[in-house]
């Protein structure tokens, strides 16, 4: 899919490289898994690989944006945002009506995620485990009609 100056194409093996070295917590199953589901992007432009996420489909009916990854020469340039937008558009192509999304509390993308719609709707917090980390903040977006 192609929006404004971005392209997203789904993950094949080819990007195994370029993909593992931004998402540290893919393994080698994970990422054959998101190549085999298509859930797995990378984000394209003037033929650069300047990005990458990936999704999973909660209880079969929900799509969650689980990572988001624009390389910091980048950022700042409206690229995460086009590339969402992209990735709504598919996901309501693919009939699903509402998407989830998160980041941490200490993360930038939080103020990206309302301007495009998200509505705060909940967290996680993961101290004294295994997963310490800022809370984790999630966001909903149900999709337009077309």
């Amino acid at each position: 899919m192609k929006i404004k100056d971005v392209e997203i194409k789904v993950v094949t093996e080819d990007d195994k490289e370029f993909v593992s070295n931004i998402d540290r917590h893919v393994d080698d199953i994970g990422y054959g898994n998101r190549v085999a589901a298509k859930a797995g992007y990378v984000i394209w432009e003037a033929n650069q690989r300047i990005g990458t996420m990936a999704h999973c489909i909660l209880w079969d009916t929900l799509p969650f944006l689980n990572f988001l990854f624009i390389r910091e020469e980048y950022r700042g340039r409206g690229l995460a945002k086009q590339a969402i937008i992209g990735w709504e558009k598919e996901m309501k192509c693919q009939g699903y009506q509402m998407t989830l999304i998160s980041t941490r509390a200490d993360e930038q993308a939080q103020h990206l995620y309302r301007q495009l719609g998200y509505v705060d709707c909940g967290g996680l917090v993961f101290d004294h485990t295994p997963f310490d980390q800022p809370m984790e903040l999630f966001f909903r977006k149900v999709l337009p009609e077309a």
